[in-house]
């Protein structure tokens, strides 16, 4: 069964997209240049499901203090708050998993895309055997990108990619109530506390990796944060 799995991904996802990105490093003869437009072209071909994951979101945020009301009013009764959330669902049209739904049809090929750059990136790669017979490739690619080696780990550049990481998750916090209880308080400071764990979790994984996966991860980073403001101006 994951055999099967595993050649489909390979097949239609990791092979055409490996040699894609060969075909443009050929076309630019940058690396780097190669992997942002390659980044950028799969990210607004998936335009479609990140607009309806944000837009899922921001729903949450919307409807978020109208499930608070409801759970506190019918705390006692479990069965009867339930009832009144499906009621809300229903009326506002608001699904509670349709983000988790497009945010995982986006995880393959997201995968995919990482493991390509992964795999070009380290030198102990046979390029050659992924590459398709009619693209013309001398075999090896040259990693150097503004002075920076892409197939060796740059703890600096991890930390600009963290800090572009940061930025965006700052954008989608919710904003501030002036008045909150004592509860909202503290979940408010556990979000604060949140928003930091993932650009420090950036920082150390690109920190081990080749800085190729950081270019990546750094132009997804932008484009979603350009996305989030072109969809939430909606």
């Amino acid at each position: 069964m994951f055999g099967f799995i595993g050649t489909l991904f390979n097949t239609f996802l990791f092979i055409p997209i490996f040699n894609f990105l060969i075909w443009l490093y050929g076309l630019v003869g940058s690396f780097g240049f190669a992997i942002i437009i390659l980044t950028v072209l799969i990210r607004l071909m998936l335009y479609p499901l990140n607009d309806k994951s944000l837009k899922a979101q921001k729903e949450v945020q919307e409807i978020q203090p109208l499930v608070k009301e409801i759970q506190v009013k019918y705390k006692e009764d479990s069965q009867k708050q339930a009832e009144e959330l499906l009621k809300l669902y229903k009326e506002k049209k608001f699904n509670p998993f349709s983000g988790f739904l497009y945010i995982f049809l986006q995880i393959p090929i997201i995968i995919a895309l990482f493991q390509v750059i992964k795999r070009i990136a380290d030198p102990e790669t046979n390029l050659i055997e992924y590459v398709y017979p009619f693209i013309n490739f001398s075999g090896t690619i040259d990693p150097i990108f503004f002075q920076m080696n892409l197939s060796e780990p740059n703890s600096p550049f991890a930390f600009i990619v963290a800090m572009t990481q940061l930025l965006q998750v700052k954008l989608m916090q919710p904003k501030e109530v002036s008045e909150k209880n004592e509860a909202e308080k503290m979940q408010s400071m556990i979000q604060k506390q949140m928003m930091f764990i993932l650009p420090i979790f950036t920082f150390i994984i690109l920190s081990k990796l080749p800085s190729a996966i950081g270019i990546y991860w750094m132009i997804i980073t932008i484009v979603t944060i350009i996305q989030q403001k072109i969809i939430l101006k909606k």
